[in-house]
């Protein structure tokens, strides 16, 4: 995927929002120094870039009973079907995410469960019948760092032009 211009208004309201997606835009637009229409248009221009894909809240999964998180390394038997598997992965609700990979595994996916008991029905009764040769499955007690990428220094077009 190719690497997107921004300029250093972009940068700011990337900031701004990333920090809080809630944020009003008239206020994004008085810490920026510009009009809320302007806000609009960026924020508008960003997702039309693809680089702002949405807001969401976050639900916690451990306070709604999923006690369990598991990274799990598939390998598939046929990885040509590769596209089949990841089909029948989007209808596991527990997965909520899946990375095709280098190293040692196909594909990697990470899993909520309720408990590990769920945890292993879910890999005997889900994972397994969708070909796998072998999986490895890693459970994490507790996420040490679980944060947006920070809006840092990066390059910024030379025209910033902030009444686009």
């Amino acid at each position: 995927m190719a690497y997107q211009r921004m300029d250093k208004l972009d940068k700011q309201i990337l900031r701004l929002i990333a920090e809080d997606a809630r944020i009003p835009f008239l206020e994004v637009a008085r810490a920026c120094n510009v009009s809320g229409a302007a806000i609009h248009q960026r924020i508008q221009k960003l997702t039309n870039m693809g680089i702002l894909r949405g807001s969401q809240f976050v639900i916690d999964p451990e306070k709604i009973g999923y006690e369990t998180c598991a990274y799990i390394g598939l390998n598939l038997k046929n990885p040509e079907n590769f596209d089949v598997v990841v089909d029948a992965l989007k209808n596991i609700p527990e997965v909520v995410e899946c990375h095709y990979t280098t190293g040692d595994f196909d594909m990697f996916i990470k899993i909520y469960a309720l408990n590990n008991h769920h945890l292993l029905n879910i890999i005997h009764d889900k994972l397994q019948p969708l070909g796998l040769a072998r999986s490895e499955t890693i459970i994490s007690f507790n996420s040490a760092i679980d944060r947006q990428l920070p809006i840092m220094d990066f390059p910024v077009s030379d025209d910033d032009d902030l009444n686009e």
